[in-house]
């Protein structure tokens, strides 16, 4: 059974995927750039070149691919900020649910159809025993994903809000896992930390040149659980 996966600035095919393909599939919302391979299709997030910003995703397209190609179990590996003190930066997040409370994408533009959103809870189990596997010390086993919009980080207000209700945040996977739930997809998602969010550490100043340093640290530990993941998911009939 192929596995899909959507990854983001940090996690990019050719590194996970020494031997994959590259193709362009076009759907009814646009084309996708992907990489494949006999067990796996690979999506980057943010294009070929890594350079459309999280507000301008073609999340549409990204999962209308998955569908049109048969893939039907898909794994978003998002980077996530902390609103915890106890979850570390460098921990691995499999989140259980989430919060999104605007710019939902939907495909149902032109009828009224109302899903119950939620992730798949046999695919994040999956994902949980490989993790425990392979020893991830830092490893959340449920907690709850804030959406934002983006570009733009966010205030500390706003943290300070978020964290009443939530344990990571990020600007992806809810829209995501939204579409996927609409498409009959099954998806979880695996978010490594990069940073605890604005404020938590009252001291220390985000910058994003930093996030993405840190999120080049934590791809070794997330590249070994997707490999292993596209090896377990592989021989499931």
């Amino acid at each position: 059974m192929t596995l899909g996966i959507i990854g983001g600035t940090s996690l990019f095919g050719t590194q996970l995927l020494e031997d994959a393909k590259e193709r362009e599939v076009e759907t009814k919302y646009g084309t996708v750039c992907l990489l494949f391979t006999a067990d796996v299709v690979f999506i980057p997030r943010h294009g070929k070149e890594r350079n459309i910003p999280p507000h301008r995703i073609n999340y549409k397209a990204n999962l209308a691919a998955f569908t049109d190609l048969g893939v039907e179990k898909i794994i978003g590996a998002t980077s996530a900020g902390s609103l915890k003190r106890d979850i570390k930066p460098r921990s691995l997040v499999v989140p259980h649910d989430y919060i999104n409370l605007y710019n939902i994408p939907t495909i149902y533009d032109d009828e009224i159809v109302h899903v119950t959103p939620g992730l798949d809870e046999d695919l994040r189990n999956t994902i949980i025993k490989v993790a425990k596997d392979f020893g991830c010390i830092d490893l959340v086993e449920k907690g709850v994903y804030f959406q934002t919009v983006g570009p733009r980080l966010e205030t500390r207000a706003e943290i300070n809000f978020m964290k009443n209700y939530a344990d990571v945040v990020g600007m992806n996977m809810a829209s995501e896992a939204t579409l996927a739930k609409e498409l009959g997809l099954r998806y979880a998602n695996i978010s490594t930390v990069e940073n605890y969010a604005h404020g938590i550490i009252a001291e220390e100043e985000l910058d994003y040149k930093k996030i993405i340093d840190e999120a080049s640290k934590s791809r070794k530990d997330l590249e070994k659980v997707l490999l292993k993941l596209i090896e377990v998911i592989a021989v499931i009939t």
